[in-house]
């Protein structure tokens, strides 16, 4: 049994094979699909299971109660109903995939769990400032916490497996979210960061490092499953969590959900900023610094999942084999 978890890939991304429509730019997001087209949803899931994912994520990342009233006209019981509809559609992916692979052998992910998707108050803001963290000095963790709440209690009661907190933007947040799910302590959860490209920082100038440890030392022992960095190129990983496991005196399980090495804005959308190397081109590297789960964010599609899943059972041989990794550790 492999020690390493695949995660999915980038969810509007590999909606947008099924939809056509322009995702991107609009206030909900991905989210306003399970009001409009929720079978596009569940092929998504489904795309992600039978790539080789043993995780896939809720499509919830930019769903808010807030958002449900404003743009879909829904009052706050219909808005809930709707976060719990996105559960019941990962679920029933999942149960047409293990049909499918009933009678097969050598499938690598034959108990797929489910993600409740958790992004922070800056996604539900439409502003960007998930990637800038601004909003974090005008705002209490109890604003936080209640703001989350809702949400987070619905996909838990609906019957996620885990909570995906991620793409968390500034510390007051993170610190909010170890609180917060300590009111559910059969929960398991991750918590992944927006980081900055100077190798070092939190959007909001924060030590990554400093912080991701000091709130999975802080959090219920063994609530916390991972922590690390998502939505960000994957050649600003490597620096971020490196010497991350020789800071303390634990071993603290990472997990590294990078996107393709685009660059996004609100007025331009997705942009290239270069000749970006691919993830799967760092995975050896990110195994090496102790990294468990691994996927891709935005801009990565199902086809990004299985290079992700043949290179991490690659490194698992090698390790087997007694060859030296690439970063000689």
């Amino acid at each position: 049994m492999s020690s390493i978890t695949i995660l999915d890939g980038g969810f509007s991304t590999q909606l947008s094979t099924h939809v056509g429509d322009k995702i991107d730019g609009h206030p909900l997001w991905t989210a306003r699909f399970l009001a409009s087209d929720p079978k596009a949803i569940f092929q998504t899931h489904l795309d992600f299971l039978r790539a080789g994912a043993d995780i896939i994520e809720t499509n919830t990342y930019q769903a808010s109660i807030d958002g449900f009233v404003q743009y879909l006209g829904l009052d706050k019981f219909e808005s809930l109903e709707l976060i719990s509809k996105a559960v019941d559609l990962a679920k029933e992916a999942t149960k047409v995939y293990l049909a499918e692979i009933k009678d097969k052998t050598g499938i690598p992910n034959k108990n797929p769990l489910i993600a409740g998707s958790c992004g922070p108050y800056g996604a539900s803001l439409h502003d960007g400032s998930e990637y800038t963290g601004e909003y974090a000095s005008s705002i209490s963790k109890e604003f936080l916490k209640a703001w989350h709440r809702p949400r987070i209690e619905v996909l838990i009661n609906a019957g996620v497996d885990i909570l995906a907190l991620e793409t968390i933007p500034c510390e007051i947040e993170a610190e909010a979210l170890v609180e917060l799910i300590k009111e559910y302590p059969n929960i398991k959860a991750w918590l992944s960061f927006s980081c900055k490209t100077d190798g070092m920082s939190i959007v909001d100038g924060s030590n990554f490092q400093s912080v991701a440890l000091k709130c999975y030392k802080n959090s219920t022992p063994g609530q916390l499953i991972a922590v690390g960095v998502n939505c960000l190129a994957p050649t600003a990983v490597t620096s971020l969590i490196q010497n991350f496991n020789k800071m303390g005196e634990i071993s603290v399980p990472l997990i590294v959900y990078p996107n393709s090495g685009e660059v996004y804005t609100v007025a331009e959308g997705w942009k290239q900023r270069g000749s970006e190397p691919p993830l799967e081109n760092f995975i050896d590297e990110w195994l090496n610094y102790g990294v468990k789960f691994i996927g891709g964010c935005c801009r990565t599609y199902a086809h990004d999942v299985r290079k992700i899943l043949f290179e991490v059972r690659n490194w698992e041989k090698k390790k087997s084999d007694g060859i030296p990794c690439c970063c000689g550790e």
